[in-house]
Protein backbone atom coordinates (compact mmCIF):
# COMPACT_ATOMS: atom_id res chain seq x y z
CA UNK A 1 0.00 0.00 0.00
CA UNK A 2 1.61 3.28 -1.07
CA UNK A 3 2.18 6.09 1.41
CA UNK A 4 0.52 8.64 -0.87
CA UNK A 5 -2.72 6.63 -1.19
CA UNK A 6 -3.19 6.83 -4.99
CA UNK A 7 -6.92 6.30 -4.97
CA UNK A 8 -9.00 6.93 -8.07
CA UNK A 9 -10.64 10.21 -7.09
CA UNK A 10 -13.40 10.13 -9.71
CA UNK A 11 -14.38 6.52 -9.00
CA UNK A 12 -16.73 5.68 -6.13
CA UNK A 13 -15.55 3.82 -3.07
CA UNK A 14 -17.08 0.61 -4.44
CA UNK A 15 -15.54 1.15 -7.88
CA UNK A 16 -12.12 1.70 -6.27
CA UNK A 17 -12.53 -1.67 -4.54
CA UNK A 18 -13.49 -3.36 -7.79
CA UNK A 19 -10.33 -2.03 -9.46
CA UNK A 20 -8.29 -3.99 -6.92
CA UNK A 21 -10.27 -7.24 -7.20
CA UNK A 22 -8.21 -10.34 -8.04
CA UNK A 23 -9.12 -14.02 -8.06
CA UNK A 24 -8.66 -15.90 -4.77
CA UNK A 25 -5.09 -17.06 -4.10
CA UNK A 26 -3.98 -20.27 -2.42
CA UNK A 27 -3.13 -19.84 1.27
CA UNK A 28 -4.37 -16.24 1.34
CA UNK A 29 -7.55 -14.81 2.86
CA UNK A 30 -10.27 -14.09 0.29
CA UNK A 31 -11.71 -10.57 0.41
CA UNK A 32 -15.03 -9.21 -0.77
CA UNK A 33 -16.47 -5.71 -0.57
CA UNK A 34 -18.71 -6.86 2.28
CA UNK A 35 -15.76 -8.19 4.25
CA UNK A 36 -13.78 -4.98 3.65
CA UNK A 37 -16.78 -2.93 4.80
CA UNK A 38 -16.83 -4.94 8.03
CA UNK A 39 -13.19 -4.05 8.59
CA UNK A 40 -13.73 -0.38 7.66
CA UNK A 41 -17.31 0.64 8.62
CA UNK A 42 -16.59 4.24 7.57
CA UNK A 43 -16.37 3.03 3.97
CA UNK A 44 -19.55 0.95 4.28
CA UNK A 45 -21.46 4.17 4.93
CA UNK A 46 -20.35 5.68 1.60
CA UNK A 47 -20.07 3.06 -1.16
CA UNK A 48 -21.30 5.49 -3.83
CA UNK A 49 -19.18 8.48 -2.78
CA UNK A 50 -16.34 9.43 -5.14
CA UNK A 51 -12.96 8.61 -3.60
CA UNK A 52 -11.87 12.23 -3.96
CA UNK A 53 -14.73 13.34 -1.71
CA UNK A 54 -13.60 11.28 1.27
CA UNK A 55 -11.43 12.46 4.15
CA UNK A 56 -7.71 11.71 4.32
CA UNK A 57 -8.34 8.92 6.84
CA UNK A 58 -11.08 7.43 4.68
CA UNK A 59 -8.76 7.57 1.68
CA UNK A 60 -6.13 5.69 3.70
CA UNK A 61 -8.74 3.06 4.59
CA UNK A 62 -9.82 2.88 0.94
CA UNK A 63 -6.25 2.30 -0.18
CA UNK A 64 -5.84 -0.59 2.26
CA UNK A 65 -9.26 -1.96 1.34
CA UNK A 66 -8.44 -1.86 -2.38
CA UNK A 67 -5.17 -3.68 -1.64
CA UNK A 68 -7.04 -6.36 0.31
CA UNK A 69 -9.34 -6.95 -2.67
CA UNK A 70 -6.27 -8.46 -4.37
CA UNK A 71 -6.37 -11.28 -1.77
CA UNK A 72 -2.74 -10.89 -0.65
CA UNK A 73 -1.04 -13.17 1.85
CA UNK A 74 1.12 -10.24 3.00
CA UNK A 75 0.72 -6.47 2.86
CA UNK A 76 3.37 -3.78 3.20
CA UNK A 77 1.88 -0.69 4.79
CA UNK A 78 3.95 2.45 4.31
CA UNK A 79 3.24 5.02 7.06
CA UNK A 80 -0.45 4.12 7.51
CA UNK A 81 -0.84 6.54 10.45
CA UNK A 82 0.77 9.56 8.78
CA UNK A 83 -1.33 12.71 8.83
CA UNK A 84 -4.43 11.06 10.29
CA UNK A 85 -6.67 12.29 13.11
CA UNK A 86 -6.14 10.39 16.38
CA UNK A 87 -9.54 8.67 16.15
CA UNK A 88 -8.69 7.40 12.65
CA UNK A 89 -5.23 6.25 13.84
CA UNK A 90 -7.01 4.18 16.52
CA UNK A 91 -9.33 2.69 13.87
CA UNK A 92 -6.32 1.92 11.67
CA UNK A 93 -4.55 0.16 14.56
CA UNK A 94 -7.67 -1.92 15.24
CA UNK A 95 -7.92 -2.86 11.55
CA UNK A 96 -4.27 -3.96 11.45
CA UNK A 97 -4.72 -6.10 14.58
CA UNK A 98 -7.81 -7.66 12.96
CA UNK A 99 -5.89 -8.42 9.76
CA UNK A 100 -3.17 -10.15 11.78
CA UNK A 101 -5.72 -12.23 13.72
CA UNK A 102 -7.22 -13.32 10.40
CA UNK A 103 -3.87 -14.69 9.26
CA UNK A 104 -2.62 -11.89 7.03
CA UNK A 105 1.06 -11.02 7.39
CA UNK A 106 1.62 -7.29 7.81
CA UNK A 107 4.94 -5.59 7.20
CA UNK A 108 4.80 -2.06 8.56
CA UNK A 109 7.11 0.81 7.68
CA UNK A 110 6.29 3.40 10.30
CA UNK A 111 8.01 6.29 12.05
CA UNK A 112 5.33 6.66 14.73
CA UNK A 113 6.82 4.38 17.41
CA UNK A 114 3.72 4.46 19.60
CA UNK A 115 1.53 3.31 16.70
CA UNK A 116 4.06 0.67 15.63
CA UNK A 117 4.29 -0.67 19.20
CA UNK A 118 0.49 -1.02 19.35
CA UNK A 119 0.28 -3.25 16.27
CA UNK A 120 3.68 -4.89 15.84
CA UNK A 121 5.18 -8.08 17.20
CA UNK A 122 8.73 -7.38 16.08
CA UNK A 123 10.84 -4.34 15.28
CA UNK A 124 13.66 -3.84 12.81
CA UNK A 125 15.70 -0.67 12.68
CA UNK A 126 17.46 -0.11 9.38
CA UNK A 127 19.95 2.70 8.89
CA UNK A 128 21.61 3.35 5.56
CA UNK A 129 20.73 -0.14 4.35
CA UNK A 130 22.15 -1.88 7.42
CA UNK A 131 20.14 -3.75 10.04
CA UNK A 132 20.87 -2.00 13.35
CA UNK A 133 18.33 -3.79 15.54
CA UNK A 134 16.12 -6.85 15.28
CA UNK A 135 13.92 -8.09 18.09
CA UNK A 136 10.54 -8.07 19.74
CA UNK A 137 8.85 -4.84 20.68
CA UNK A 138 9.51 -5.73 24.34
CA UNK A 139 13.22 -6.14 23.59
CA UNK A 140 13.26 -2.76 21.88
CA UNK A 141 11.49 -1.13 24.82
CA UNK A 142 14.03 -2.70 27.20
CA UNK A 143 17.07 -1.49 25.24
CA UNK A 144 17.83 2.12 26.24
CA UNK A 145 20.97 2.29 24.08
CA UNK A 146 19.14 1.44 20.86
CA UNK A 147 16.25 3.73 21.75
CA UNK A 148 18.62 6.61 22.50
CA UNK A 149 20.69 6.11 19.36
CA UNK A 150 17.93 5.49 16.83
CA UNK A 151 14.61 6.59 18.29
CA UNK A 152 15.40 9.77 20.19
CA UNK A 153 14.02 12.98 18.77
Amino acid sequence: MPEDRRIFTELTVLENLEVGRQPPRPNAPAWTAERVFTLFPNLAAMPDRPGGRTSGGEQQMLTIARTLMGNPSCVLLDEPSEGLAPVIVDQMAQAIRTLKRQGLSVLLSEQNLHFAAEVSDRAYIIEKGQMRFSGTMAELAANPDVRAQYLAV
